[in-house]
């Protein structure tokens, strides 16, 4: 046996591992020099891209007025892979929070150019100390330790500050397009939020110069890089923070129309955060043609200051969209790029188009706390966060704030008939086959025509007798919907079918083998097993009583024709059917309760009645357990009078709705929903069946939960 230690002798194309092949794209590679320059407490860098025709190849100096390195700092810091030293110290000598923190950034200069020379001035030490790293002495050294770099220090009363010149060869050089600049220009755009952040020291004080120059395919860059031109412009925005406990506040604001007064929102998210203390400004553009006119009428303009029109417009909103994730000033990676959309807005989008926003009418910022705060962990390759379950909870969190947005917006857009038109299927009919209207034009034209009495009864009777035949048609149509609503109803119920089903059909998948064995034994001679037969009987019966059951109780869902109204047992209905919907959910007590002594009946489609208190307990459900409700608690009360059900009242103990929602009554609208997967069809559904069956759903302003009310509809 041979034993002994050994050392860790990492290869010389370690470094290019943790730099040119682990950062992602140009584009990272000049963020992380950018953030070293923040890190060195300067107060601007410069980029500079050149086109150098002698050598048939690219420059870049990036130049900082910071503090500079000494040359102890370069040699036992900077040449140190992965050193903790900035996690270390955590804050810069002017109290800046340091962006570097995998020790790794600089090495990111090795996917710009084939050299790196780096001159750093210590104003503090009065040396200037010089640097030549040639990325392919790593690529041929068997062992990291083979290398050797040069390191300079001459005395120097200069400012301090340090400079990078990285050069590199055609294939560097061809790497970079118009196409490129622009994507580098969006990225620094969108490196520092132009949010003030008073817990940020020096935040704003930081510039970014952006020069291109020699490029003979378009013009010469040099330029301030600003924020976006349209970033004040938004028709709405929603602004504030979620504290690591979970509650907030958010400010709601419009600009669609003048004089709108902000609106201040409590938030609670229902459980901490999981991922800290979070702040948020989200702000969204409408994009249809009168809205872009207005965003140009709100004052923007290009980056050279001249007012643009609709398709520049357009064209900007393409191109700077997204919801960037900061952290300490500076966006992590690709978290905002308009093409990554990690948020899945668009996914949403297409599933309620009325209601939600999609990536490219959205330009936000979500700020967020150190590592160590917040367990938000970016990724050495500066490819965004891990998804860990914090990371999970930040994406939760920031849903349901931008659904703050879309909820106020939804409905300001319902009032102003901005949103797509919603058709209503018992208002519909009314309309279509109403022919009231029609026979009195018709009736005062004949009068003014002088047509005999004859004439005129023989043509209003030939307008009733077509309108008694649609009439029939549309009763067919009424019917057929409703089929279908309550098929809908059924799907949303499918889990609890499922988890009820599956018991008994569990038992008979692992029953009948053991009654097989045990009828053969008994046909052997076994008498014994005659009683273990009859006891699996017994468990056959029990599971077979309750698949009936169980069918019985969603049958009134699953009809395919609708036959005629009929008198329901209202209590029995709806006590089986929260019983049934409940069955999941042991913490939740039910309770229904009526006026009178006697059984109640109402005369209804029984497939109504489910569709419409289905819905309602789904929501409970949904509500209470999600926002974590103490006591989770459904009260069912039928209100009647001389044998009448006057009215049913219907409440529960979640979280209630916003008064905002039940003054505008858009929470029965199709595609409207709170729910963050929701489609908006549960609550108008529940309505339209109530219509049928000549009742009005109605949602009343409650201290405490939802209250609904089914109210019977007197004939005036």
């Amino acid at each position: 046996m041979t034993k002994g230690t050994f050392k860790i002798n990492p290869a010389g194309r370690h470094i290019l591992t943790i730099g040119r092949d682990l950062i992602q794209d140009p584009y990272a590679a000049v963020v992380e020099l950018v953030k070293n320059a923040y890190d060195a407490d300067a107060s601007h860098v410069n980029i500079s891209f050149k086109n150098d025709h002698k050598k048939d190849g690219l420059q870049i100096v990036i130049e900082d007025d910071g503090h500079g390195m000494t040359r102890d700092v370069v040699t036992s810091k900077w040449m140190v892979p992965s050193t903790n030293d900035k996690e270390i110290r955590k804050q810069s000598p002017k109290g800046r929070i340091l962006q570097g923190r995998k020790g790794i950034g600089r090495y990111a200069s090795s996917i710009l150019g084939n050299e790196l020379f780096m001159e750093t001035t210590s104003q503090e030490r009065h040396e200037k100390t010089f640097l030549l790293v040639e990325w392919d002495d790593f690529e041929r050294a068997e062992f990291l330790s083979d290398v050797e770099i040069q390191i300079d220090t001459q005395a120097c009363d200069g400012a301090s500050g340090t400079i990078l010149t990285i050069r590199g060869d055609k294939s560097f050089l061809a790497e970079w397009s118009l196409t490129q600049f622009s994507r580098l220009k969006r990225e620094l755009k969108k490196l520092m939020t132009p949010i003030s952040d008073t817990k940020v020291s020096n935040e704003s004080n930081f510039e970014i110069i952006l020069n291109v120059e020699g490029f003979s395919e378009y013009e010469t860059i040099n330029e301030k890089i600003e924020p976006f031109p349209l970033f004040d412009l938004f028709d709405y925005k929603i602004a504030g923070y979620v504290e690591a406990n979970g509650s907030g506040s958010l400010i709601y604001e419009m600009q669609k129309l003048r004089n709108a007064v902000p609106e201040e929102i409590k938030f609670s998210f229902g459980r901490p955060t999981n991922c800290g203390r979070v702040q948020f400004d989200i702000r969204v553009f409408d994009r249809e043609k009168e809205a872009i006119e207005g965003l140009i009428k709100r004052g923007l303009k290009d980056e050279k200051g001249a007012y643009v029109g609709s398709l520049e417009a357009r064209r900007l909103l393409n191109e700077n969209n997204g919801i960037g994730v900061y952290r300490n000033g500076f966006r992590i990676r690709p978290l905002g790029d308009p093409n990554f959309d990690w948020l899945e807005l668009n996914k949403n989008r297409v599933q309620n188009p009325s209601r939600k926003i999609g990536s490219d009418q959205v330009i936000g910022f979500v700020k967020i706390e150190s590592e160590e705060r917040s367990n938000l962990i970016e990724k050495s390759a500066r490819d965004g966060l891990k998804d860990n379950t914090s990371y999970k909870s930040l994406v939760s969190l920031t849903q349901a704030i931008i659904s703050e947005l879309e909820t106020r917006r939804f409905i300001h857009r319902n009032k102003t008939g901005l949103s797509r038109k919603i058709l209503k299927v018992e208002s519909a009919f009314e309309k279509l086959f109403s022919f009231d209207s029609l026979k009195a034009k018709v009736q005062s034209t004949l009068v003014k025509e002088n047509v005999s009495q004859g004439a005129s009864a023989d043509l209003i009777k030939a307008i009733e007798d077509v309108e008694k035949e649609k009439n029939v048609i549309a009763e067919e149509l009424r019917n057929t919907i409703a089929v279908y609503q309550g098929q809908a109803t059924l799907g949303k119920i499918v889990n609890v079918v499922l988890h009820e089903g599956r018991k008994p059909l569990e038992f008979f998948k692992n029953q009948v083998p053991l009654f097989r064995s045990c009828y053969k034994k008994y046909e052997e001679g076994d008498i014994t097993k005659l009683s273990k037969i009859y006891e699996k009987i017994d468990g056959f019966a029990s599971n077979s009583e309750a698949l009936v059951l169980l069918f019985k109780k969603i049958d009134p869902l699953a009809v395919g024709r609708r036959s005629s109204k009929q008198k329901v047992d209202v209590v029995s209905c709806l006590k089986s059917m929260l019983e049934f919907c409940c069955s999941q959910n042991e913490d939740v007590i039910w309770n229904v309760s009526t006026t009178s002594q006697d059984k109640v009946y109402l005369e209804c489609w029984q497939q109504d009645l489910y569709s419409i208190f289905t819905n309602l307990i789904e929501n409970s459900l949904y509500w209470m357990i999600n926002k974590n409700a103490e006591q989770k608690t459904i009260d069912v009360q039928i209100f009647v009078e001389n044998g009448i059900v006057e009215y049913i009242d219907y409440r529960d103990s979640g979280p209630g709705i916003e008064e905002s929602l039940l003054e505008s009554g858009v929470i029965f609208e199709p595609d409207f929903s709170t729910k963050k997967d929701g489609t908006g069809l549960g609550l108008s559904i529940a309505g339209e069946a109530a219509k049928r069956n000549g009742f009005e759903l109605k949602a009343l302003v409650s201290e405490l939960g939802a209250h609904f009310r089914m109210e019977l509809v007197k004939e005036e």
